[in-house]
């Protein structure tokens, strides 16, 4: 049964008071969609029943299965691949000439998904510079979804997931049979501190970022909402560091802290200015 477009309003501002993800009129298949399974799980035979159950207890536990199911967490393992040659080529031989007295490098993830962003970066660490072996390399990567976190920690996937985007020789060094699933190893899993964080409230204290990745999340956002984690990221951002986007997105008439360097086929934003607290 289709949505009403009263229960789709009321899911539409919940979703964005909890989440900041904006939710246009034309969006109703997609809330159809991806709340169907929880109205099931939960035994509520149609959706609006779900809404009043919502009504009923707006901050209880069915409140966060919902969110989370409103995150979009389509990914894939090195995902369009020029971010990740031009990583591999320039951005990071440039830091670690740069950071050889403190040999430490910081990166976040900002929005994990199902874990492959920040895997696919480990992979091509070890397989490209040895050398960080001794050094600190501290990698964050969040996520508002819990259940997409409790992925992440186990890196498990399916065929078809190891499938999109992974080499065949890094599954195999890489990740062990598990079944029908294949599991990346123990030692890039524990390389990868996972945490729970939602960009519109407090991130809690973060180090100073050499590389921030928030690719193919702010097209979600408003722009005074992307202008409000533009400015934060500014802010935790190295002078020198490098902030990651997706290919339909952009700092241009957002946020003026930044400014934008094409290297090879890759568009990356760098700070122009600290920004003031």
């Amino acid at each position: 049964m289709p949505i009403r477009p009263e229960d789709f309003s009321y899911v539409s501002k919940l979703v964005r008071e909890a989440s900041a993800i904006v939710l246009e009129a034309g969006k109703e298949y997609l809330v159809e969609l991806r709340l169907q399974p929880i109205a099931q799980q939960a035994g509520l035979a149609t959706l609006d029943k779900l809404v009043e159950k919502l009504k009923q207890d707006p901050t209880g536990p069915l409140h966060k299965r919902v969110i989370d199911a409103m995150t979009t967490n389509e990914t894939s393992f090195f995902r369009d691949l020029h971010p990740f040659e031009t990583l591999r080529k320039d951005v990071v031989p440039e830091l670690i000439r740069k950071r050889a007295d403190t040999r430490t490098l910081n990166f976040w993830c900002a929005a994990a998904s199902s874990g492959q962003e920040p895997f696919s970066t480990m992979m091509m660490l070890r397989e490209n510079f040895p050398e960080l072996a001794s050094w600190r390399v501290n990698y964050i990567a969040t996520d508002l979804s819990r259940d997409m976190l409790a992925r992440c920690r186990e890196g498990k996937y399916g065929q078809f997931e190891v499938s999109r985007g992974l080499p065949a020789q890094l599954l195999v060094k890489y990740f062990d049979r598990r079944g029908t699933e294949w599991q990346i190893k123990e030692d890039i899993r524990k390389a990868v501190d996972f945490r729970e964080l939602n960009l519109m409230k407090p991130w809690g204290p973060m180090p100073t970022m050499d590389i921030v990745f928030i690719r193919n999340v702010l097209i979600y956002f408003d722009v005074p909402t992307k202008r409000d984690i533009l400015l934060r990221i500014h802010r935790l951002l190295a002078p020198d560091g490098y902030l990651f986007l997706g290919g339909a997105e952009t700092t241009v008439n957002i946020c003026e802290e930044f400014e934008s360097q094409v290297i090879g086929r890759t568009t990356c934003y760098r700070p122009k200015q600290r920004v003031k607290v």
